[in-house]
């Protein structure tokens, strides 16, 4: 009896307190799991929303960034906030994602194919208004993808070249292109 008290006043402290349900998911407890995903998963979403352009891609590489999560919580070393490793955990896997769509296209063929998904037909309509979301999804992949990571979610332009393995005078080259056309796309 006096086990079955214990056990139930930990678990009630275990919910107040978010660390708590880290530790306890790292342990495999499910409920602490679903409690972290409940807390994060607008969060992540949005990250993956901003990342990929596409809300139908953003549900999946949310879907697979709380896998990935479960899978590697036993590497959380509480080092920093688990929203900020969770974080962390988003940018990597849609920029895993992105690899490897793209490993099957030649770096000319990328060129060519992000200038024309910019030049859409129903952007060019006069009058219509484009909100930042929608001119953001409309920016080339790698000039979203920097933009996103600089000007949205802060990275430096050395974190950005580490993580897209391209050097920092192209991060800067691709924001600058990315701003240039959103100029351009807001201003219409």
């Amino acid at each position: 009896m006096a086990t079955l008290a214990l056990s139930q006043t930990t678990t009630t402290t275990a919910r107040a307190l978010p660390d708590s349900d880290v530790a306890l998911a790292a342990t495999g407890d499910r409920g602490a799991f679903e409690r972290l995903y409940r807390a994060n998963s607008g969060r992540v979403f949005a990250i993956c929303v901003r990342m990929a352009g596409d809300r139908t891609a953003a549900e999946e590489l949310t879907q697979d960034v709380f896998v990935r999560a479960w899978q590697k919580l036993d590497q959380f070393r509480g080092e920093s906030s688990f929203s900020t490793w969770l974080h962390r955990l988003a940018v990597n896997v849609v920029l895993n994602a992105r690899k490897q769509q793209g490993r099957h296209r030649s770096r000319h063929d990328e060129m060519d194919e992000e200038t024309s998904d910019f030049a859409q037909p129903g952007l060019s309509v006069p009058g219509m208004r484009l909100d930042l979301e929608q001119a953001i999804a409309a920016l080339p992949p790698g000039a979203r993808k920097v933009f996103v990571l600089h000007d949205v979610e802060g990275y430096t332009h050395e974190e950005i070249a580490e993580m897209t393995g391209v050097t920092t005078g192209a991060t800067k080259s691709q924001l600058h292109r990315a701003r240039m056309l959103l100029r351009e796309a807001l201003n219409r």
